[in-house]
């Protein structure tokens, strides 16, 4: 792979990796929910005007929108709120190593909802390490009041791994990558909309110091946005194979940020755990990648 190459996939995972980063300085002036909704709005906005400006137009018809409402909760508000209220009790860098099983669950979507995608042997070896690799981060004594924020972390994994069987349904519908991208958000900011006001109704938000909305800048325009244009031009020019490469390098970048400037420090058995989950990933997409590359899969 060209140097070229290779910046602009460190540069996407330290977009996406830095979207843990930004999460948890955002966390320390808004609730989670506020956080994950001004996240898909800002997103949302940013995507249309890219739309608007290269002229690809907007997404259109009633079964459309059906499927990119189902993208929207699939790939955006189940897992984004899941990681932002976990995020609470754990550090951004061990929820983006949880977050790595995510080619894992897809996988195993496949296998239950598709037939071209099927757990082979060497495939069941690859989910069983990453299994233990998820074990190893789980036990100890974080069997305790964070253990829900680890399984928060699992289930949105889970859920982009469903997210990418569903996206196949857009290529039969004619849908372009980046209109894919815009509904998803859009549709995730609408659908939050109703939670939005029950947390404005039962007292409101107070007015965050600069810092996070300096965050939620960053989680916006350029986790969110700047991350989908990235991604959908790796894709097309390096291919999919290349692009789940990605899934290793999301947790260095997000465990780097929080060393670097919130003073985190992974423990040993984290970092074995991930170790084991990068096996697992190895032997799972060795003949074929299991992420479904277009549905723009985000963090």
């Amino acid at each position: 792979m060209r140097g070229v190459d290779w910046a602009r996939l460190g540069l996407l995972s330290l977009l996406w990796g830095g979207s843990f980063f930004f999460v948890e300085i955002a966390l320390t002036g808004l609730p989670p929910l506020v956080v994950v909704w001004l996240r898909v709005m800002i997103g949302a906005g940013g995507l249309a005007l890219c739309l608007g400006l290269t002229g690809a137009g907007f997404p259109k018809g009633r079964a459309v929108w059906l499927a990119l409402a189902g993208m929207g909760v699939l790939n955006n508000a189940v897992p984004f709120t899941l990681f932002a209220l976990a995020q609470g009790q754990i550090s951004g860098a061990l929820a983006a190593i949880l977050n790595a099983t995510t080619p894992l669950f897809t996988l195993v979507a496949m296998h239950l909802f598709t037939t071209d995608e099927r757990i082979t042997a060497p495939r069941a070896l690859g989910l069983c390490a990453g299994v233990a690799g998820v074990a190893v981060m789980m036990w100890g004594r974080d069997w305790d009041g964070v253990v829900w924020a680890k399984i928060a972390c699992l289930a949105a994994a889970a859920s982009y791994g469903v997210a990418g069987v569903w996206s196949r349904r857009f290529k039969a519908l004619g849908i372009a990558p980046m209109q894919v991208a815009f509904g998803q958000c859009a549709s995730a900011a609408v659908l939050l909309a109703p939670v939005m006001a029950v947390v404005l109704a039962q007292g409101g938000v107070a007015v965050p110091a600069g810092q996070v909305w300096l965050a939620m800048a960053g989680l916006g325009l350029f986790s969110t946005v700047l991350a989908y244009v990235l991604f959908f031009s790796i894709l097309a020019s390096g291919g999919a194979v290349r692009l789940s490469l990605v899934t290793f390098l999301i947790p260095v970048s997000a465990t780097a940020l929080g060393v670097a400037f919130l003073g985190q420090v992974p423990e040993v058995r984290h970092l074995a755990g991930f170790g084991l989950i990068a096996l697992g990933l190895v032997a799972v997409g060795r003949k074929a990648p299991v992420r479904a590359a277009s549905s723009g899969n985000s963090r």
